[in-house]
Formats: structure tokens, sequence, C-alpha cells
């Protein structure tokens, strides 16, 4: 908000508050500003300069926007409601902005604004969480108190998650980059005789866990990358690697119904499980259960 009202600032060298225009958002001064700023000759007439105009809608439109939030499950099974977001009617404002530009005197304006609904929301939700139609646990140390933060962390980013018929969901795309910043922790660990290290150590645990999940949901595996050594917390061949520069692991829905992604880490357990509607069609497939026996770990310091 301030780098915007500075903004503002600059392009009104010539601001006459008895001749500025107010922009209100939600009933707020969000800023003032002045047609000087914004004004252009040609051959003698007075015109709108639209370079500038373009330059400060843009910043505006910035400022103005407010994503929706889906709908989600909390953690006693109820649903929370989603909330629409809005971003600004470009095309309104330009209409409202060209009348105080060629007229005289103050003005006021509250910023025009399109609603945007939530793409998930309560009743959708309540549908696609009837059936579960897979499932898939692994296990972990949780003494590792460094491994287990990262494990949650990735749990949470994935859970709530919906992913719609011909959908692809990628796993880079829904956790995001893994950085300290995040939250994420450096998890240095050698786990019979390879070391894991760095921000965000764990990760890929919760990937393989879905990964079983979801092939075990019947879904089209896009991307799936084996680690280079063998880990202990699913079958050989069973594991998803994934990177922020490098490995992804995508799946397409190609069901009819909308598939609900739901993560937590426990107890030592990452647990997810699939759910849709009562009228999906599907064929589950087999896999191998994870090991439930924890591999020795070998916690450094580096």
């Amino acid at each position: 908000m301030i780098i915007f009202l500075v903004f503002l600032l600059s392009v009104s060298p010539f601001s006459d508050d008895d001749d500025n225009l107010l922009l209100l958002h939600d009933g707020q001064i969000l800023a003032s500003l002045n047609r000087k700023a914004f004004e252009s000759e040609y051959l003698g007439n007075l015109l709108i300069d639209y370079g500038a105009f373009k330059e400060f809608r843009d910043k505006l439109a910035v400022e103005v926007y407010e994503a929706p939030e889906n709908a989600t499950i909390n953690t006693h099974g109820q649903i929370v409601p989603g909330k629409d977001g809005h971003i600004l009617d470009q095309t309104a404002f330009k209409t409202e902005f060209l009348t105080y530009f060629y007229n005289h005197g103050p003005s006021q304006l509250e910023i025009p604004t399109i609603i945007l609904h939530p793409k998930v929301d309560s009743e959708l939700l309540a549908t696609i969480r009837v059936q579960q139609i897979s499932g898939y646990t692994t296990y972990f140390n949780k003494k590792n108190h460094e491994r287990s933060h990262n494990i949650n962390l990735a749990s949470e980013s994935i859970n709530n998650t919906v992913v719609f018929p011909n959908e692809t969901f990628s796993f880079n795309e829904v956790v995001g980059e893994r950085t300290l910043e995040k939250g994420y922790l450096p998890a240095p660990v050698i786990v019979k005789g390879e070391l894991f290290e760095g921000v965000g150590g764990g990760i890929c645990q919760v990937s393989s866990t879905l990964y079983n999940a979801a092939d075990r949901a019947g879904v089209e595996i896009i991307q799936r990358y084996s680690h280079s050594r063998r880990v202990p917390y699913v079958p050989p061949g069973r594991d998803a690697t994934v990177s922020w520069y490098g490995p992804d692991f995508t799946f397409k829905n190609n069901h009819n119904q909308p598939l609900l992604i739901r993560a937590k880490a426990q107890n030592g357990q990452v647990v997810v499980t699939i759910f849709s509607s009562d009228v999906i069609n599907f064929e589950p497939r087999q896999v191998p259960s994870a090991p439930s026996k924890l591999p020795e770990e070998i916690v450094v310091e580096l």
C-alpha cells in the first residue's frame, strides 16, 4: 500500500487537492491523483497519456487484487466455507477515469471490481468427500524433528487439494519452492549409508506417499522419477523424487469426477487419502504397502 501511494505522488507533481480524484476501496481512501499527471498535448489538443494511464491502471490492479479462497475441511472434519476474491474491473475503471479526466473539478470513485468465486465451494466439497477411493501410509522417525517438520509442512500444502477431471496435478506447483522463508528446515540425515541434506529434507517421502495413493486410485501418472538409490520408506521402485529445479511428480485425473486429496503427518506416519463422489467411475490398482519398520538413521552435524 505504501509503495503504491508513493507511486501516485510521483505521477501527480502538479497535484491540487481541490482538483483531485479520490480512489476509494471498501469505503476507505486508497489514494489521490490529479488529471494533470495524465495530460498529453497533440496539435494543440488536450489528450490523455495512455502510457501513463496504463502504467497506473496496472499498478492499481495489483493493489486491488484479492485471490478467492477455496473451501476446505478442517482437522475436525468440518467444511470451512470459501471466500470470494476480486479483481479490478478495468473497463469500468477506464470509463470512470475518462469521465473525471475530461471534466473539471474534484471527484471520487469507489474502485470498480469484479467478484472472483472460489473454484472449490462448500457444496462441491460436500459432494466429493463422500467416498474414499484410495489411501496410502508411510512411516518416519518422529524423533528427527527437522525432517518431521518438513514432512508436516509439505503434507499441509497438498491437503485439501481438489483435482478436477482432465486436470493435471503438479507436486512442485502445489507445494511451491522449499525455502527457509517458508519455514522449511535443513534436515541432514544418513539412511543406510546415504546422506540426505538441505532445506526441505523429507519432502520426497510426502511425494512418494502421494504417488502410491494416486496410483491406487487409478489415475494417469504423467511424470514420476525414482531416486538414484533405494529409499527405505516405500517398496523398491515405488518412490517419487521431487526437486524445485529438477524432477516433479505429476498425474492427470482421468476420471469423471473431481478428486479430493487429504494429507496429514502425525505420530510418525504420512497418510494420504483420496476421496471423490459416489458416482465416480474408476478401476483401482494393486499397490504394495509401505514397510512399517523404521530405517536406522544417523543424524550428523554439517
